[in-house]
């Protein structure tokens, strides 16, 4: 009977073995172990619950103090940090701003300082060294009041980018130089003071912010002015027309004049023709030098219209030819600022052949005013009447006193008279045309057509229907009305030494236009007072002052199909004596 092998089997034995150097490193593992345990549970026994020492916080040193003393440390050295005015720095200038919402959490702070105090391989770290540690702040932000804070300083700082120009002013250039705009970068300033605690050095901290660069810079603002602004403004230019010389000096080009910019970052001229065209001293030059177009003369013959002389062609200017002529001569200089401007063909806007087409057949209504002769009265009434006499207006076209009187000077014609200024009479020039708008008035009302500005002298005119009467007066007041009728309308105007008629012809849209006038109300009694001293006094008799209504009823048929309503208030005309 055999016996088994103490040896036993290969692979048995390579077992035990395993097993054998398992045990041991499992030793010696319990036993690193046992002795890092130990040191990490000395080097706790060793810190306490203190803040590690050498621990810092942006500066300020809280190692080896509690957690309540290392609280207390940062709040006195940092947490004042925002609350107190911020050194910044924006762009190269230097400033402070108040920031709210941002504040060091000296809780959060420390307590992070302990537990990373706490960590094993720091613990046991400290028993062998003794370095510092830097302990990140934690900074707590409310983003709307932070925003909030600093949009406000922003409004102080920002500025709008402001482009490189060049004006005219009084017949001069002006240059303006351009401006570099910037705002401050509120999201990014947030972050920016949110990164670092300020006041931890001498430099501010320097927030970031947006630039805009204009897109007409210097070097373009001072080309423009060398070689265009200056040249233009060096002189008046001189344009010809019909062999007559218009002279426009630099005062009157400035006005319509600019420089603008075009597209590719560079200046250019603009003149605004519209503008020159009506500048008055052009205006006046250039209906001198050319020939109005003259509407065909109409006559009423047996109640019927006719034609009592033909009309005319004439001359005019328009915008973009005075433009054209104009610009080009701006850089000459001497007699090269002397150039031709182009004129049209105008036909007139009346003909024998399109009266019948424009609607011009009839009568439409016709009024006359009686006046006391006087001097300045048959000249000024006349002259009113002469300018008024011949006008077309077309349909829904408006019509106005002074457009086609025009201002009452002597240039055009007309001459010191009595008028109203101030519920008193004064002299000045034009005195006496109130009867011709009158007139007009009184016409177009019974013509039937629409009143868009009219006013009735401040007190009240013996002479004139009550509540139906105008005073027109230059810059202030005019009288106008619209021609709603489908048709055109010619007005003929006539004065003589004693009257003023003033007929609408055209065609009738209502059959017939009555007057009902209402009786005098709120009346109020006059005063009395002393003039002016001097020759400019006007003698005046009292007259009581009263509200009048009159209805203007509109007929077809023999039916009444509207009626519309016109109030007047007449102030007391005081009586008034003459030294």
């Amino acid at each position: 009977m055999s016996r088994p092998s103490l040896l036993g089997r290969p692979a048995d034995i390579a077992s035990a073995g395993r097993r054998r150097i398992g045990r041991r490193v499992a030793l010696v593992a319990g036993a690193v172990g046992a002795g890092f345990g130990g040191l990490y549970l000395v080097g706790l026994l060793v810190a306490g619950d203190d803040v590690p020492a050498g621990t810092r916080v942006s500066g300020v040193d809280i190692g080896g103090l509690s957690t309540a003393q290392a609280r207390e440390r940062l709040d006195s050295g940092l947490g004042k940090a925002w609350s107190a005015p911020v050194k910044v720095r924006l762009d190269d200038s230097d400033g402070t701003v108040r920031i709210s919402g941002i504040s060091l959490d000296t809780e959060e702070t420390v307590a992070r300082a302990a537990q990373t105090g706490a960590d094993p391989f720091t613990v046991i770290g400290r028993l062998f060294a003794n370095g510092d540690r830097e302990v990140e702040p934690v900074i707590r932000v409310d983003e709307t009041k932070a925003r909030a804070s600093l949009a406000e300083e922003a409004t102080s700082y920002d500025r709008k980018a402001r482009e490189g120009a060049v004006r005219f002013k009084a017949g001069e250039p002006v240059l303006v130089r351009p401006v570099t705009g910037r705002s401050l970068d509120v999201d990014g300033a947030v972050e920016q003071l949110a990164s670092e605690i300020p006041g931890q050095g001498e430099d501010p901290v320097r927030l970031p912010v947006r630039t805009t660069e204009p897109r007409v810079g210097a070097a373009e603002v001072e080309r423009a002015m060398k070689e265009f602004a200056t040249p233009a403004m060096s002189a008046p230019v001189t344009l010809t027309v019909d062999g007559r010389r218009i002279e426009i000096g630099p005062a009157a080009l400035g006005k319509h004049l600019a420089m603008k910019h075009d597209g590719d970052n560079s200046l250019a001229p603009v003149l605004d023709g519209e503008g020159l065209l009506a500048e008055p001293a052009v205006a006046s030059a250039l209906a001198l030098a050319l020939d109005e177009p003259a509407n065909a003369e109409l006559r009423l013959d047996g109640g019927r219209v006719a034609v009592a002389s033909d009309g005319k062609a004439g001359q005019d200017v328009t915008a973009s030819a005075l433009k054209k002529a104009v610009l080009p001569l701006l850089t000459r200089s001497g007699t090269a600022r002397t150039g031709a401007v182009g004129v049209k063909e105008v036909e007139p806007t009346l003909t024998r052949d399109n009266v019948g087409r424009l609607g011009i057949k009839e009568q439409m209504s016709t009024f006359t005013v009686d006046f006391e002769s006087a001097p300045y009265r048959v000249t000024n009434i006349g002259r009113a009447a002469e300018l008024i006499n011949g006008s077309v207006v077309l349909p829904d076209e408006t019509w106005s006193f002074n457009r086609t009187v025009g201002e009452r000077t002597e240039a055009n014609g007309f001459v010191e008279g009595v008028i109203i200024n101030n519920e008193r009479y004064e002299k000045a020039a034009g005195g006496g045309v109130s009867a011709v708008a009158t007139t007009v008035f009184n016409a177009f009302f019974f013509a039937g057509v629409k009143p868009v500005e009219y006013g009735a002298h401040s007190f009240y005119i013996e002479r004139y229907p009550e509540g139906r009467e105008a005073t027109v007066a230059w810059g202030s007041l005019d009288l106008k009305f619209r021609n709603d009728s489908g048709n055109a309308i010619y007005i003929d105007a006539r004065a003589t030494d004693t009257s003023v008629t003033i007929t609408f012809l055209g065609t009738k849209k209502y059959d017939e236009i009555e007057s009902v006038k209402g009786p005098r109300t709120s009346v109020k009694q006059p005063a009395t007072r002393e003039g002016a001293s001097g020759e400019s006094c006007v003698p005046q008799t009292p007259l009581e002052g009263f509200n009048v209504s009159v209805d203007r009823i509109f007929k077809d048929g023999g039916r009444t199909v509207k009626t519309e309503n016109f109030k007047t208030r007449y102030d007391p005309r005081d009586e008034v004596t003459c030294d």
